[in-house]
């Protein structure tokens, strides 16, 4: 390490770090510091979700990658659930002139059955496009027809066209799409029409926990459980997009290049997020759901992790610049036009493609997918695909089939159970299995573990050292023990607008090397009740190490329970995605607040002194899995770390407004899978192995930096004489 000159080099250096140091912290901030941001109320589905293009594309690549990162993780595709085989069923195929419609039902995960309608053109010749059409959230949506008196009403608005082909929105879209030449998909939403194997009222309408949902050797969607592996309907509809995309790429008559999906409302969003995570589309239509306003409400549109830092608009940015079309309605999307598309279009102009992303304006119009907006749609991809009809595209009628001529399920095609929570059940297991094996093959290989592991546990904690932020210093008071300077104030990360009140205890001759001391009882750990400094720490003081304490937001963001709880937001439903898909868990800025401590002591302003040559984490108590997490995320800019877990897990967690929940934290193989993505730097846990199985053997014979103290009472002196400890490989045994 490479410490900054100084106007002191004449001064002996262990005096020269400790008065640099200490000069540093007297430093009083120039103006007010502001309140933390993490006190303003929540952030929820309703909010303001801006974007804002980069400059230029480099800068844009860098972070398209971070977002895609990010739909992935949170939508339980990283790793990417086994394709197993779809074992698709076409049957009950009915002519209509000029096109097919055919029942068609598939597997996208074993036992778990997609259902819809497959439309071809009568007559192919060659390879043809292909539109997946997911749907929104009319009830029975592909299997409905309007009520006659709202569709002469929309007539005369100008909303629909015809009385009879106006009786189906999705069936309209489909019948014109097959007749300009497109094979067209149209599957089921979970809980919709055909696929009843998770109930409507559990996939749409959840609003209450089910205890008996939420065991450790069975859940449901919607507990904590499967919000730790990253489970939930969002995901499984996703889940159904990708397959159903394998499936339609399956049929020889369809061409790979000209791949479209679109769909309004909730297929909206389906239509954004399958854009963009597989690259296989080429074409993106979502209707009514890109917007800088609300994101999309139902449970099925919403998961813990996603739209953090990012929303609707990013999302759909991430597409470019491949041909996009999108629309704006009397809802919220209405300012679409000024908030959101001109940033999307400015983006497309750095790639030189702005004439590929089209808007249709119709805000005269309430929430959609209607005649004029259909037109949009196929007029723009006629030029996109190059169809050769003449433009606009204007819808023909036809006779809509009635709900029994499209239904997947018959007699020799027998539907499967609806709402069994057995099912529900073994689905998650299931997908939990395959998660577990696929993510423990890459503690086998250091390759994944920093390409895969890693990178996805730094998505849970929402931020990377490198991001850490700028970190400034205020003074609050500075007192005395003995030869001990001990000085109080705040680290402002300016990046952020985050506050963290801190600690520093100076010793008389600084050794370069700093520790970071966590434990619950913040600031006031270092001390005993008569007022001295605890004694381990006061070893590490003597032995020339500067210890700092601090209050992470863990002990300082917690709503008014007993046992304190983490805030929600306001909303009636018990759904961890509507607040945690939008704000970071109370860990994870518990996390961010380490980070700002080790970002300040190795990158903070320094025109006086050197930095510190050992940065050293400790925690204890409840912070002892946020040391182990952050030790992932600061990498070589800590040292050693020691923790006693007391044999914590995240899977032990029963309750999403704990303060140690972490979504997905158990998808990555919980503390252990952390401690591996830390890699071989020095550390200590204390407490493990807990009681039954030891998930850390393995890990041990992989790890050279890994020691455990295993005796049952651990006392602060096992730390202080690890860190102290000049090798520290001898200071511990597992």
């Amino acid at each position: 390490m490479q410490p900054f000159s100084t106007r002191h080099s004449r001064t002996p250096r262990r005096r020269r770090l400790h008065g640099g140091l200490l000069f540093m912290m007297l430093l009083p901030g120039t103006v007010a510091t502001p309140a933390d941001i993490r006190h303003e109320p929540l952030k929820d589905l309703n909010g303001y979700f801006p974007f804002s293009p980069p400059a230029d594309l480099d800068s844009w690549e860098i972070r398209r990658d971070l977002v895609g990162r990010r739909l992935r993780v949170a939508l339980g595709l990283w790793p990417t659930p086994s394709r197993t085989p779809l074992n698709a069923v076409e049957h009950g195929t009915i002519d209509r002139g000029d096109h097919t419609v055919s029942k068609v039902f598939f597997e996208s995960l074993p036992g778990f059955f997609v259902t819809g309608n497959l439309y071809r053109p009568k007559e192919i010749s060659g390879l043809v496009p292909a539109v997946l059409f997911p749907h929104g959230h009319w009830k029975d949506a592909r299997l409905a027809k309007q009520v006659p008196a709202k569709l002469r009403q929309q007539i005369a608005n100008g909303e629909e066209r015809f009385e009879r082909g106006g009786q189906s929105r999705y069936q309209s879209l489909c019948v014109q799409l097959a007749r300009m030449g497109c094979v067209v998909w149209h599957w089921d939403m979970l809980g919709d029409s055909d696929s009843q194997q998770l109930s409507r009222t559990l996939i749409h309408g959840f609003k209450e926990q089910r205890p008996g949902m939420n065991a450790a050797d069975g859940w449901g969607l919607f507990s904590t459980n499967a919000e730790l592996r990253l489970q939930h309907a969002m995901g499984l509809q996703t889940w159904n997009s990708i397959r159903s995309l394998d499936f339609v790429l399956s049929l020889p008559e369809v061409d790979p290049d000209r791949i479209a999906v679109t769909g309004s409302s909730g297929g909206g969003t389906q239509t954004m997020i399958l854009a963009a995570v597989d690259d296989r589309i080429k074409l993106s239509y979502p209707v009514v759901m890109v917007s800088t306003a609300m994101q999309g409400g139902c449970t099925c549109e919403n998961a813990c992790l996603l739209r953090i830092g990012t929303g609707n608009v990013e999302f759909a940015a991430s597409f470019a610049p491949k041909p996009q079309g999108m629309n704006t309605a009397d809802d919220w999307t209405v300012e679409l036009a000024t908030k959101g598309f001109p940033e999307l279009k400015q983006l497309y102009g750095l790639y030189g493609a702005a004439n590929q992303i089209a808007l249709n304006r119709g805000e005269q119009f309430p929430h959609n997918y209607n005649a004029v907006t259909r037109s949009a749609f196929f007029t723009f991809l006629n030029k996109q695909f190059r169809l050769g009809f003449e433009n606009p595209v204007i819808e023909d009628d036809y006779e809509p089939l009635p709900a029994e001529a499209l239904t997947v399920w018959d007699a020799d095609h027998p539907a499967p159970p609806a709402a069994d929570p057995d099912f529900e059940k073994n689905l998650l297991r299931w997908l939990a299995l395959d998660s577990d094996r696929q993510v423990a093959a890459w503690l086998q290989s250091t390759a994944a573990i920093t390409s895969q592991l890693r990178p996805a546990i730094e998505t849970l904690i929402g931020r990377r050292f490198a991001d850490a932020g700028d970190v400034d210093w205020q003074l609050d008071k500075k007192t005395r023990q003995g030869a001990t300077v001990v000085m109080d104030g705040l680290l402002h990360n300016t990046t952020y607008g985050e506050q963290l009140p801190v600690r520093w205890l100076y010793p008389k001759d600084w050794s370069g090397d700093v520790v970071v001391w966590l434990d619950d009882g913040g600031l006031s750990a270092v001390f005993e009740n008569t007022g001295g400094i605890v004694p381990p720490i006061q070893q590490l003081v003597a032995a020339g190490a500067t210890v700092v304490a601090a209050e992470p937001a863990t002990l300082r963001f917690l709503a008014a329970n007993d046992p304190p709880q983490q805030r929600v937001v306001d909303n009636p439903r018990e759904f961890a995605g509507y607040t945690f898909g939008y704000n970071q868990p109370v860990a994870c800025q518990g996390i961010h607040d380490i980070l700002t401590i080790v970002r300040y002591l190795r990158h903070g302003d320094t025109t006086s002194h050197d930095r510190p040559r050992r940065v050293h984490l400790v925690g204890l108590g409840h912070t002892a899995p946020l040391v182990v997490a952050a030790r992932v995320a600061a990498a070589e800019a800590v040292d050693k770390v020691a923790a006693d877990t007391g044999g914590f897990r995240f899977g032990s967690v029963t309750d999403y407004r704990h303060r140690l929940f972490i979504p997905g934290a158990v998808r990555f193989l919980d503390l252990p899978g952390f401690v591996a993505a830390g890699g071989n730097s020095p550390l200590l846990l204390l407490g493990e192995p807990g009681g039954g199985q030891d998930d850390f053997a393995e890990l041990s014979s992989k790890l050279t930096g890994l020691r455990r103290i295993a005796k049952p009472a651990v006392t602060r002196e096992d730390v202080t004489a690890w860190l102290l400890a000049d090798d520290p490989a001898t200071a511990a045994t597992d």
